[in-house]
């Protein structure tokens, strides 16, 4: 387990570092393009949703779900993996021109789906995760990593969720693209899950005194294994109540594994409670999808509790720690960064609970929702702009 979790980069022979250091590890620009991008992709939805702007190729709701994940979520999980994955097999990862293709090529992705060019969109979409799994797969092959083979995997099922999205709009396949997004959801879900899994115990551990957060074995299993359980029901295309049974069972699993995890002991430590309120919204999410299968609750609930919640919760924490950590700072969230956990979190708060409490004020929460999200974001790449684009304070590679 230590392996996995300690992402720092082994020591390494010392050389001189350059000053523009953007290009030197994964999380680099993965982190800065996609705060940017979380920013201004989420006001142009907003805009668009209030009938604003233009419809894109993508059109819609079609374009908003798609970016958050194959742009915005995508992008932050590559940076990661590609910069754990360094430790993980104590082998190199892309950096310099070949990590600056990859970021060109997701970026290419960002401008094509904007355009009435959909196969090309669809063609370089779908390449960047399947480049990325690549990208992956040759050191953990090398290092015979064979316990994060999976990650490769899931990347690849990544790659044609997104092409089956594309086909979906351009007529080639008869179900809809939204079944492509819903396969998509669920394998962001499974990452979340295990990534949260392996991190928030440990971290609660190290950073609160007296925590005792724990993981029982079977019930580890159980939470991952209804989560896998409803990624093959969706990709099998099982009645509504199918899904909606497993989605009850998961939902308490993980309730339960988060509990195990102590979060009332972390609320002094906003670098480790942050991941706690993010992993709270996966029961949440899960619950919501059960009773949105019997229309007991609107869908777009349960895909806002999984997708501003979980996902943006999860990702502005792992954003701060990680960019610290191998930047070379203190482990120690400053005031700028509760600032976007708050934001964030209230972010989803208000997408989700508003619309339920007051359907007709549905609009109203999609701009306040998307102000809030967009500013804690914002204020992430403005503040870790510095930090991401140049050498570690304390003159270590990375």
């Amino acid at each position: 387990m230590t392996n996995f979790l300690n992402i720092e980069e082994p020591a390494s022979r010392r050389a001189p570092l350059p000053r523009f250091a953007l290009w030197q590890m994964g999380f680099r620009p993965f982190y800065l393009l996609g705060s940017v991008f979380a920013a201004a992709s989420i006001a142009l939805w907003a805009l668009q949703f209030a009938g604003w702007l233009p419809l894109a190729y993508l059109q819609g709701p079609l374009w908003h779900a798609h970016e958050m994940l194959f742009g915005f979520t995508l992008a932050i999980v590559v940076g990661f993996l590609l910069t754990a994955g360094r430790n993980w097999t104590n082998r190199p990862t892309l950096s310099g021109r070949p990590l600056a293709a990859l970021a060109l090529l997701w970026l290419a992705g960002r401008v094509l789906v904007l355009t009435p060019f959909g196969w090309t969109a669809a063609l370089v979409t779908s390449a960047f995760p399947l480049a990325a799994a690549v990208a992956l797969g040759i050191p953990f092959h090398a290092a015979r990593s064979k316990r994060n083979y999976f990650f490769v995997g899931l990347l690849v099922l990544l790659s044609l969720a997104t092409l089956f999205v594309h086909l979906g709009q351009l007529g080639v396949v008869t179900l809809p693209a939204w079944a492509g997004i819903q396969v998509a959801l669920d394998t962001v879900l499974f990452i979340l899950c295990v990534m949260g899994g392996r991190v928030i115990p440990m971290f609660t551990n190290n950073g609160v005194p007296g925590a005792t957060a724990r993981r029982v074995a079977w019930l580890e299993k159980t939470a991952l294994a209804t989560v896998l359980a409803l990624l093959a029901a969706d990709l099998l295309q099982l009645p509504a109540g199918v899904a909606a049974g497993v989605a009850a069972l998961a939902a308490a699993a993980h309730l339960a594994r988060w509990w195990l995890w102590q979060p009332w002991r972390t609320l002094r430590a906003p670098l480790v409670w942050v991941l706690h309120v993010a992993y709270l919204w996966i029961p949440l999410h899960l619950a919501l999808r059960a009773l949105a299968a019997f229309h007991l609750m609107p869908a777009s609930a349960a895909t806002h509790a999984l997708t501003v919640g979980a996902v943006g919760g999860m990702v502005i924490g792992m954003m701060t720690r990680t960019a610290r950590g191998h930047t070379g700072r203190e482990l120690r969230a400053d005031g700028f960064d509760v600032a976007c956990y708050v934001l964030v979190s209230l972010s989803a708060l208000v997408r989700v609970g508003l619309p339920l409490a007051w359907p007709q004020a549905t609009m109203v929460a999609v701009l306040a929702s998307a102000a809030l999200w967009s500013t804690g974001f914002a204020l992430y790449a403005v503040r870790y702009w510095s930090a991401l684009t140049r050498p570690r304070i304390d003159g270590r590679p990375g």
